[in-house]
């Protein structure tokens, strides 16, 4: 069996694989949580919200995709079992069943505000660590603040 190295050091190594692995949990998560508000969201906002739900499904695929690719170019094999995401994931979640659409933003403001909160974490972690893939969590919560303010302006006035 090939084995891929790594071309950090062990400390740095060690920094980057638990920002990776934790950033790959929680998109995978997102993704889920997002396809099942997708498939039970009811209410007058219906259509735009269960469209916009796709784009933020969209985006947490993709960059999943883009950071266990990361980790497998520095040698850290990523890990997107199902056991795992289910072992590992923190952020909010949806109840089950039909939810009303005001719901449904709540949740997903809430959920993206957790995941960009420890995304900012792992900003500052990986900032000596490895500049590339803090470049790369970066432009994750970029994205992922763009999702939350589109839910969030869909809640205006306030509740």
């Amino acid at each position: 069996m090939t084995v891929v190295r790594s071309t950090l050091p062990d400390a740095a190594r060690e920094t980057v694989a638990e920002a990776l692995q934790s950033t790959l949990v929680d998109l995978l998560g997102l993704s889920l949580i997002g396809k099942q508000a997708h498939w039970n969201i009811v209410g007058p906002r219906f259509r735009s919200i269960h469209l916009q739900l796709d784009e933020v499904v969209s985006t947490a695929r993709s960059f999943s995709d883009t950071v266990a690719e990361r980790a497998a170019a520095l040698g850290l094999p990523p890990d997107g079992r199902p056991e795992t995401i289910a072992a590992a994931y923190t952020l909010p979640g949806s109840k089950s069943g039909w939810i009303r659409d005001d719901e449904v933003i709540r949740l997903i403001v809430e959920t993206l505000e957790a995941a960009i909160g420890r995304l900012r974490e792992r900003i500052d972690a990986t900032e000596k660590a490895d500049p590339v893939t803090q470049d790369l969590l970066i432009g994750v919560t970029a994205e992922l603040e763009k999702q939350r303010w589109m839910f969030e302006a869909e809640n205006w006035p306030r509740d």
